[in-house]
């Protein structure tokens, strides 16, 4: 049996190292949290905080009935999650969405872990893989992982390195934007955590308008990948906007320029042609990002394009948006159930480096293997959680459990229902009539909610 006072080694405190260092404290196990920032700086995190938020401040849909990453935040709540509690106690106003102030959610992180008296926080860049003493460590570098290291799990497992590209949006000071022309207001004016109705800014397009914008961005300044780079995927949730461009001049109108849900109280007749939506970045209110607008354009085509939308041509950029490479191990292949690298069973993995995407898909496996390995410094073992929850449904994926097939290659992913297992039901409603269409799939997914949210108590 292991000694119950052996430490668990955690190397990367982004959101899933963050969360692993906090489930395995909490456990009772002392851990030591190796953080390279702010030393050595990635080519876009800006501070020495724990869990900054790189790209976007938000962690998608808050729905726990009728969305899987809603499900998810639930399910982590439950499970005494340090980054869903950070996240609720810094939300912002975002219609169905949680968003975060993202330097008071990061300070709030940082603070509950430095606070705490079973972590010990080391400074300093570990450049390979950790010593044979540490019998017990998680590697949660994400998908910025320095060469060196990367390198070094890339001997080890003797697999190809996998990568894809991510991109970030720009964020733009609010009082630089025209709200003659621009207006607040929420798809449906849905009301989500901290909202009113109105949490978001619309900039209306018309049709002229929209195709003009959708020439410059096909015909715009981008960055150049290297030769080595240009084969490298880009991630499908998070494409750049002028990738998305590229597919099809409705592209956008479908995607996150829909003129859906909103009615212009400026021209309250006029349907725009397409809207662009800007979402609340801190808690003063002083900044908006650009929703779904991440990109590879360079800085000056940037500037000049976005400011042809109605309502941003004196805008003012608090952040330009920008594209770096991800990495990720082949996590079928590489990891057992437990999460252990087969050829190295001292080291798990964390987080978007094990091949999942998001935030909070990358602190649900940061939890997840933070409980795992507080169980293995006890002595235990604690199993992964049920296949029917989303957390466990995440675990099935970083291990190939929906891989079929001889050419099936394994990608990163978000949460979503199609990852559950399927669900016997009866499409009917309370008065006996068949369901279809929306109303059906509505229903299937409630009751997947509900299977996912009463299974999870017992892994809790």
């Amino acid at each position: 049996m292991k000694n119950p006072n052996n430490k668990v080694h955690i190397i990367g405190a982004g959101l899933a190292g963050s969360e692993a260092a906090w489930q395995v404290a909490q456990a009772g196990v002392p851990v030591v949290l190796h953080e390279m920032r702010p030393d050595v700086q990635t080519a876009v995190h800006q501070s020495g905080g724990f869990a900054e938020l790189v790209c976007s401040n938000s962690f998608r849909s808050d729905d726990a009935q009728a969305n899987a990453v809603g499900v998810l935040h639930e399910e982590m709540r439950r499970a005494n999650s340090l980054i869903m509690a950070c996240a609720d106690i810094h939300k912002l106003p975002a219609g169905g969405a949680l968003a975060v102030d993202r330097e008071l959610f990061s300070d709030a992180v940082s603070k509950a872990l430095h606070d705490h008296p079973l972590v010990t926080v080391e400074y300093g860049e570990i450049t390979g893989l950790p010593p044979e003493d540490w019998d017990n460590v998680i590697i949660a570098t994400g998908p910025l992982t320095t060469p060196t290291l990367a390198e070094a799990i890339l001997e080890a497992s003797g697999e190809d390195a996998l990568a894809f590209f991510d991109a970030i949006a720009p964020i733009i000071y609010k009082d630089s934007i025209d709200f003659d022309i621009a207006w607040m207001q929420s798809r449906y004016d849905k009301k989500g955590p901290g909202g009113d109705g109105a949490d978001y800014i619309n900039c209306p397009l018309d049709q002229d308008q929209y195709e003009t914008f959708i020439d410059a961005l096909v015909g715009s300044d981008q960055t150049e990948f290297r030769d080595w780079e240009k084969d490298t995927p880009y991630f499908e949730s998070c494409l750049p906007i002028e990738v998305m461009a590229e597919r099809g001049p409705q592209t956008l109108r479908w995607g996150p320029m829909k003129p859906v849900g909103l009615t212009n109280p400026h021209n309250p007749t006029v349907k725009a042609h397409a809207i662009v939506q800007l979402r609340q970045d801190n808690a003063l209110g002083t900044i908006y990002n650009m929703v779904g607008f991440q990109t590879k354009m360079k800085y000056a085509a940037q500037t000049e394009i976005f400011k042809t939308i109605p309502g941003l041509e004196k805008a003012v950029f608090a952040r330009l948006g920008g594209i770096h490479r991800n990495t990720f191990i082949n996590s079928p292949k590489l990891l057992n159930a437990q999460l252990q690298m087969t050829a190295r069973p001292n080291l798990r993995f964390a987080g978007q480096i094990m091949g999942v995407e998001g935030y909070v898909e990358s602190a649900a496996l940061g939890l997840i293997t933070g409980r795992m390995a507080s169980a293995q410094a006890q002595g235990n073992t604690h199993p992964a959680p049920p296949l029917t929850t989303a957390l466990g449904a995440l675990v099935h994926h970083v291990t190939g459990g929906y891989m079929t097939g001889p050419k099936a290659k394994f990608q990163p992913m978000n949460i979503n229902f199609g990852l559950f297992p399927p669900i016997e039901l009866i499409y009917k409603d309370e008065d006996g009539k068949r369901l279809r269409g929306k109303d059906k799939t509505r229903f299937r997914k409630r009751k997947l909610a509900e299977r996912a949210l009463a299974d999870i108590m017992g892994w809790v």
